[in-house]
């Protein structure tokens, strides 16, 4: 079997997913238990206790969610689709806990100054930031405004350097990877998400670029999340896994004596206007009780991860090199039987 490299994977000859990979311990650890491992980081200078940022989605993040994540030493982002923006700052000052907010091409001033005046991170939301509209909007508000801002989407390092010219102090990485993302199947634009990653992670380490990475879309697990970082991202957004926690925004739903609450992608039906291109799906998933137990599972595996790595940090784990492609027998081995 052979081990690969960071580099050897972004030339591998099909593109890559999650399921694709596994990380390969060739050292003899160090770490006694993964209470020795830390996993504290930083992200556009908020200090992180677990390296996860929630998705923008109108059935993810609210401001309970938000508050609940800030918590748990990880930042929740706002979503701009349904009155959680009017609430926050609806008494002047900003809702203690707050750390992120989402925005339109079209956010006003009014919006960016209470944002920047209370030191918030600024997402532009948009599904391509491949776009002219996106980088303009960028440089407005960096001209403007004393603030850090997230663009995205990309698949792609390609245009890594623009983003940054432009301003951008962070980039979402992954088109059509999400689970209830349907653009690669209406529009034929994408690649695997460990692929995308580790593509913009050697365009940003080979141009000198500074700009951290956000990997967006695929993660389904905490293995997923060590894959993202190992790859090169610099923290890893999630939805569906925070999907149907009580923190996420909407009414729990009882269905066939089960619970459950409502998921759906940012340009699903239920988000866009009718006769709008629809590029997102909206489906049930199980009701999860507290967020802080999906955040507390991903903090063990991840550090359990490092201490079959010998790692003892995140930048030590971002060093891995030793990747492994499986077969879909070898995936299917993995998976947990009953």
């Amino acid at each position: 079997m052979k081990i690969y490299s960071k580099h050897e994977l972004n030339n591998y000859s099909l593109s890559l997913t999650y399921d694709d990979i596994s990380l390969i311990p060739t050292e003899i650890s160090r770490e006694k238990t993964r209470l020795e491992v830390t996993i504290k980081s930083s992200f556009l200078g908020k200090k992180l206790t677990v390296p996860v940022v929630s998705s923008p989605m109108d059935t993810v993040t609210g401001i309970a969610m938000a508050k609940e994540l800030s918590n748990s030493g990880c930042i929740g982002i706002v979503n701009r689709f349904d009155s959680s923006l009017s609430e926050l700052f609806s008494n002047g000052n900003v809702i203690e806990g707050i750390q992120a907010v989402s925005v339109s091409l079209t956010a006003e001033d009014q919006l960016l100054e209470k944002i920047a005046t209370n030191n918030l991170i600024v997402c532009i939301d948009t599904a391509n930031a491949n776009n002219a509209h996106v980088l303009n909007k960028c440089e407005e508000i960096k001209k403007k405004y004393k603030v850090k801002v997230i663009v995205g989407n990309i698949a792609h390092g390609g245009t890594l350097k623009q983003l940054v010219d432009a301003g951008a102090d962070a980039v979402r990485i992954g088109i059509g990877g999400g689970s209830v993302c349907t653009t690669s199947v209406q529009t034929g634009i994408g690649i695997g998400q460990v692929s995308s990653v580790l593509d913009t992670y050697f365009a940003r380490e080979e141009q000198k670029l500074m700009i951290e990475l956000i990997a967006d879309g695929g993660i389904k697990s905490p293995g997923d999340v060590v894959k993202a970082l190992a790859s090169g991202a610099d923290i890893v957004m999630l939805g569906r896994m925070l999907a149907g926690t009580k923190e996420t925004p909407g009414e729990v739903i009882k269905y066939s004596d089960q619970l459950w609450k409502k998921y759906r992608g940012s340009a699903s039906f239920g988000v866009k206007m009718k006769g709008e291109f629809i590029e997102g799906e909206e489906t049930m998933v199980p009701y999860k009780g507290a967020v802080k137990s999906v955040i507390n599972a991903i903090s063990d595996g991840l550090k359990s991860a490092m201490s079959y790595l010998n790692c003892e940090s995140l930048e030590e784990l971002k060093k891995i090199n030793t990747f492994g492609v499986l077969s879909t027998s070898s995936y299917l081995e993995r998976l947990p039987r009953k």
